[in-house]
């Protein structure tokens, strides 16, 4: 029998022989097309300064919240998150992963249906086995295919999408798949990690934009993208979040965030409710590089949020491609199988407020030139 040591060796090189093995690197110090800090929020020094806060009795957690780690300023946070994002209650958790394992694995159980967007997010998919509820998935935004699944769900149904996807930066018809869930009296459970401080007029994501957060069952929301902080919260009905404290496992077993983090959050929702031009001027941007994109659009997934997919379908081409922008200054980010699906590797690149008219003209045009000279390498 192989020890274990034997079997993480060869797991290991398998993924390089696939050209698919991860490693850390720590990212230069070029022009951000990268991140999620698509506001600019981990940079607002009025979000993240903790010169002149006031003593705390402790930073840290100190324990669970059910044991020592809840305060004050943790409840009236979530209030404050709950008001905006025009919810009934909501609860915070360590990190979005947290939020999603712990929603998932608590309200589904043995004999009920999940049924879940193909794309959905690696969280959404742990959640989901280890709620041990039975699991299909349908094709990416298929509302055929959501509906032949919900035709042969059992037990409690639960559909479970993402409002924006992270990789591909799609939207999810959301006024469509309400009606399904109706139809087949099925819960409603959405990601809005990637819409919220982007969609809505404030930001409060694209549940509010449509204006159906009362006809869904739950929403997850992070602070790590456009907030520009950690951790995240689960928005839903005061049962919801009362069955959570309770069941939920990833929420009761782990320590409290620690204070200055509970600060940074409650200011950078004060910011974000004061965004809105800044908001409008992200859009603008996207707009503007679409625009100077058109040559390749087809390259392109089409998407109205900041993640721009520009699909390359070869795991080293990608890989050099990705390196010759960042070698121009850009920093931009290769994404290979198994993130996502063989054959659909791609750059990812994310529009922030922060870029300038003229970094976004630049890196449009190396776009524009490796594309074209890709397309002449490969039928010469």
């Amino acid at each position: 029998m192989n020890t274990l040591d034997e079997y993480i060796r060869a797991a290991i090189q398998e993924r390089k022989l696939q050209n698919t093995y991860r490693s850390l690197s720590v990212n230069p110090l070029l022009t951000d097309f990268a991140s999620n800090d698509y506001l600019g929020f981990t940079r607002n020094k009025s979000i993240h300064s903790f010169e002149h806060e006031s003593p705390v009795q402790s930073i840290g957690g100190g324990g669970s919240r059910l044991i020592t780690g809840n305060t004050f300023e943790y409840e009236e946070l979530e209030k404050k998150i709950a008001r905006f994002h025009k919810a009934e209650a909501s609860l915070i958790f360590n990190t979005g992963y947290m939020a999603n394992v712990g929603l998932l694995q608590a309200i589904a159980q043995r004999g009920d249906t999940i049924v879940y967007d193909e794309l959905c997010h690696a969280s959404i998919r742990d959640g989901i086995r280890l709620s041990f509820a039975n699991a299909f998935a349908f094709a990416h935004n298929n509302l055929k295919g959501l509906e032949k699944k919900l035709k042969v769900a059992k037990g409690k149904i639960s559909v479970v999408t993402e409002s924006v996807y992270s990789m591909d930066g799609d939207v999810a018809p959301l006024l469509e798949i309400v009606k399904l869930c109706e139809k087949f009296r099925a819960s409603l459970i959405v990601d809005e990690a990637h819409a919220t401080g982007i969609y809505g007029k404030n930001g409060e994501g694209l549940v509010v934009e449509l204006g159906i957060e009362q006809k869904v069952f739950a929403r997850v929301v992070t602070f790590g993208k456009a907030l520009g902080c950690h951790g995240a919260t689960v928005l839903g009905s005061q049962h919801l979040i009362g069955f959570l404290v309770n069941f939920s496992r990833p929420f009761i077993y782990t320590t409290a965030l620690p204070h200055t983090s509970i600060i940074a959050i409650d200011r950078a929702y004060s910011e974000l409710m004061a965004s809105k031009n800044k908001i409008n001027e992200l859009h603008q941007k996207i707009h503007y590089f679409k625009s100077l994109t058109q040559n390749i659009s087809e390259k392109i997934i089409p998407s109205t949020s900041p993640i721009q997919a520009l699909i390359i379908g070869h795991i080293e081409k990608t890989k050099q491609i990705a390196k010759r922008i960042r070698e121009q200054g850009f920093l931009v980010k290769e994404i290979l199988s198994p993130t996502v699906p063989k054959g659909s590797e791609r750059i990812r690149i994310c529009i922030h407020v922060f870029n300038t008219e003229n970094e976004i003209l630049e890196l449009a045009n190396i776009l524009n030139n490796e594309l074209t000279l890709s397309e002449i390498v490969v039928h010469a």
